[in-house]
């Protein structure tokens, strides 16, 4: 027993000698492997990478240009202003239909948490159309509106409007009891107790619902334009990739493609995640 006591008091004393690491400094690999900045660009490289290997493999431009093909015919629309005022000829529709999706929506939504004949339109409503493709209904929007921006408009909308009032809908009704009487011990009644409680605690759903949205509305304008396209003589990004389709520039029409896609990146990771950063992460409603 003695020296068992004198050896667990030498250990003690040895562990007490030698302090415990609390605190690892991490490595710069590490450091730079937990930025989720760092490991999407390097998926944006390794898929550069795979397509510029598989172009040089099947060497052949009217079928699948290289990457760097792409990229220097992308700078030299881009120098030339092609590809930037198609760009924006796109934007430019796009916003217009987006604003007035949103907007409807946010109308359709408020009636709908309003009243009970308001639910019930907003669920019949939106399960006879949502399933619908908008561009399903450009044919009619031809029609009624004619070659122009109406008809765009138009089938933005129908993309816009049935996710954004689904998802705030359902984030309405998944906001707590307790906030919501929260809001009624303040005495909050219409529109004040819509913006101060339910847009706040909802806003995770709102905003996925915004995505979804743009997403939506940014995919069915280039199906649009790829249809019919011209609207007073100027077309988007659809029509441009239409056009070098018929001229068989195979590399023009990958770069149209590839500025689609750069855009949906910007406004995702630029504009979506500064939203998500500054809102449900710092208020802390993210689940």
């Amino acid at each position: 027993m003695g020296e068992a006591r004198i050896l667990l008091r030498d250990a003690a004393d040895l562990t007490a000698a030698v302090p415990a690491e609390v605190e690892r400094k991490l490595t710069v690999l590490e450091l730079l492997w937990n930025d989720g900045f760092v490991r999407k660009s390097l998926i944006i490289i390794f898929l550069a990478a795979a397509w510029e290997t598989y172009g040089t493999i099947l060497d052949n431009p009217l079928l699948f240009p290289t990457f760097h093909d792409t990229i220097v015919t992308m700078f030299e629309k881009v120098r030339d202003g092609t590809i930037p005022l198609r760009a924006w000829a796109s934007l430019k529709v796009l916003f217009m239909g987006y604003a007035a999706g949103i907007a409807l929506a946010a109308i359709f939504t408020i009636l709908a948490i309003s009243t009970r004949i308001g639910t019930d339109f907003l669920e019949t409503i939106t399960a006879m159309f949502n399933p619908l493709p908008a561009i399903a209904l450009l044919p009619l929007a031809l029609i009624w509106f004619g070659l122009g921006n109406g008809s765009l408009v138009f089938v933005l909308i129908h993309s816009v409007l049935w996710p954004v009032a689904l998802n705030t809908h359902s984030g309405f009704k998944s906001v707590s009891n307790t906030l919501r009487m929260v809001g009624r011990n303040y005495g909050l009644r219409g529109l004040p107790y819509v913006f101060r409680i339910l847009i706040p605690a909802a806003f995770a759903s709102i905003l996925t619902g915004l995505k979804i949205g743009w997403a939506f509305a940014w995919r069915t304008l280039i199906a649009a334009e790829l249809v019919f396209g011209v609207s007073s003589g100027q077309g988007g990004l659809g029509w441009f990739i239409f056009e070098n389709r018929n001229l068989l520039d195979i590399p023009a029409v990958f770069a149209g493609l590839l500025t689609v896609i750069v855009i949906g990146l910007i406004v995702e990771n630029l504009i979506f995640r500064t939203i998500e950063r500054n809102t449900v992460q710092k208020w802390g409603t993210q689940s």
